[in-house]
């Protein structure tokens, strides 16, 4: 079944689900199909009865180190397994005003990292602004994350390597496979060369070298309906294959688990694959994992100013439960004496050696 649906699901990801009205596009029909089924019959059990089983439930946070924006859905890719329905039809973008509301939360914060998504976070209007005044307050990890292509998508992004080394950018770089094939799988025709172009510029400021400041991390996710393997064995594999192929350099690779939202699980149930992947991501379930998982440490804000324990929550507007919603009123301490929202999708964070931001967790 897999197989002979995935032409079908490649043309239409053409466009983001929102733009081609799919009926994964709302947000309540998602929450229907994790809540339903495999669990709501009891196959399954659902996620707050498995971290009950370790004293977990409710989810709590821990201190808050990382404050992760998202300035835009806007992106020149329309990826398979993207999470936020990204694409050159998502208008939604962060204002100047929403940004100035975040520098001041960056600038009395007790978070020690800035990490800022999109879609493409570049292609916000106000994007070199918003990093420059960001970068002034002194934060320790400046992460921007890029899908590489953006910077040979049009001359005036050209010159983006030269921007992020002057700030001292931590560049985290979604890269699905050091092959050709694999790579234009998941992310479309053309996106694998795009990407060692952009790499090998990284490189030439510095980006990814041994010794070198200027962090170059790599992200890898899987292209079907199947879990990542070991980070540090794939990490070795990507460096060799680059390294020979290329010359390319870089620091980490970040193994990271598709979580069953969006476009991934758009994908998963037209190809057959949603309870299989369940069945999958709740056998791998590791307690070990728990305690460190990204919504533990990190506060996540939308492009409309709306916060939220991870970015996944966020894309199933499932905002933080707390009297402070939105970053307009933002307080750390009444956001840190919060429960954490968590659903079914939280299985994929959980499993085997865990998946954040960050990588692996356990």
């Amino acid at each position: 079944m897999e197989q002979s649906i995935l032409p079908e699901i490649k043309k239409a990801a053409k466009k983001s689900l929102k733009a081609r009205d799919g009926e994964l596009a709302s947000i309540n029909k998602q929450m229907e199909i994790l809540n339903g089924g495999i669990f709501a019959d009891g196959e399954l059990p659902y996620f707050k009865d498995k971290i009950a089983e370790i004293g977990h439930h409710p989810l709590r946070p821990n201190k808050l180190e990382i404050l992760q924006i998202n300035v835009g859905y806007m992106c020149n890719q329309v990826c398979e397994h993207c999470h936020v329905d990204a694409g050159p039809d998502r208008k939604e973008i962060m204002t100047r005003e929403t940004m100035e509301l975040c520098l001041e939360v960056i600038r009395n914060t007790g978070a020690h990292t800035l990490d800022l998504t999109g879609g493409a976070p570049e292609m916000n209007p106000n994007f070199r602004w918003f990093v420059e005044e960001a970068a002034k307050a002194g934060i320790k990890d400046f992460i921007v994350r890029s899908n590489l292509t953006i910077i040979r998508a049009n001359k005036k992004y050209y010159d983006l390597p030269e921007f992020f080394k002057k700030h001292n950018v931590h560049v985290v770089s979604s890269m699905p496979h050091y092959t050709r094939g694999k790579t234009d799988k998941q992310r479309g025709d053309g996106v694998f060369d795009k990407s060692i172009k952009a790499l090998q510029e990284l490189n030439a400021v510095g980006y990814g070298m041994p010794n070198s400041d200027l962090r170059l991390d790599l992200v890898y996710n899987p292209s079907g309906a199947f879990l990542p393997g070991d980070q540090m064995a794939m990490e070795r594999d990507f460096k060799k294959a680059l390294d020979e192929d290329f010359g390319i350099q870089f620091h980490n690779l970040f193994a990271i688990t598709n979580l069953p939202i969006s476009r991934f699980l758009d994908y998963l149930i037209a190809s057959d694959n949603y309870e299989d992947y369940m069945y999958a991501l709740v056998e791998a379930y590791n307690p070990a994992a728990v305690a460190n998982v990204m919504c533990t440490n990190t506060i996540s804000v939308s492009w409309d100013g709306w916060l939220y324990d991870c970015d996944f929550n966020q894309m199933l507007d499932l905002k933080v439960a707390s009297k402070v919603k939105h970053i307009k009123d933002y307080n750390e301490d009444l956001l840190n004496d919060r429960n954490i929202v968590i659903s079914q999708h939280c299985y994929g964070c959980t499993a085997g050696a865990g998946s954040s931001c960050q990588g692996t967790v356990a």
